[in-house]
């Protein structure tokens, strides 16, 4: 039993499980294998899961995802190192970025950063802005 997946990542589960049973010469339908990967996060079965999803916001991204954005306005590509929803609609994300970003605008010296932990919503951007408004990180979507 992993990281709970996202909606749309619990069914690409299931159709991953169809496609390789399939292969292996096993075909279930659709239903079952949906029935199979809510047990495998330990959930009842697939209503069960799928209420715990709810109406409401979702987390833009998930542990282990590659993502892209902007942190201070500088461009990145990083990896999600972590992942906890504080409360509804807030998410607390750790990033490892794949090339350091220099967070310092002066020309007469650098800090660059490696890794960083932000709070954002459910639009990926961060609640903390700059003085002229521009939120710290912004992933793009």
């Amino acid at each position: 039993m992993g990281q709970k997946p996202t909606m749309d990542g619990a069914k690409a589960q299931a159709r991953a499980l169809r496609a390789a049973m399939e292969a292996d010469g096993r075909e279930i339908g659709h239903s079952q294998a949906l029935e199979l990967v809510a047990k495998s996060h330990g959930y009842k079965d697939w209503n069960t899961l799928h209420a715990s999803f709810g109406n409401g916001p979702v987390c833009p991204v998930v542990l282990g995802q590659v993502v892209e954005g902007a942190y201070l306005q500088q461009t990145f590509l990083a990896e999600v190192t972590g992942v906890r929803e504080l409360s509804a609609g807030r998410y607390e994300v750790t990033l490892e970025f794949d090339q350091p970003v220099d967070v310092v605008t002066f020309d007469s010296f650098s800090n660059w950063r490696r890794r960083v932990t932000k709070v954002i919503g459910p639009d990926g951007r961060s609640f903390e802005a700059t003085s002229d408004g521009v939120p710290h990180l912004v992933l793009q979507g």
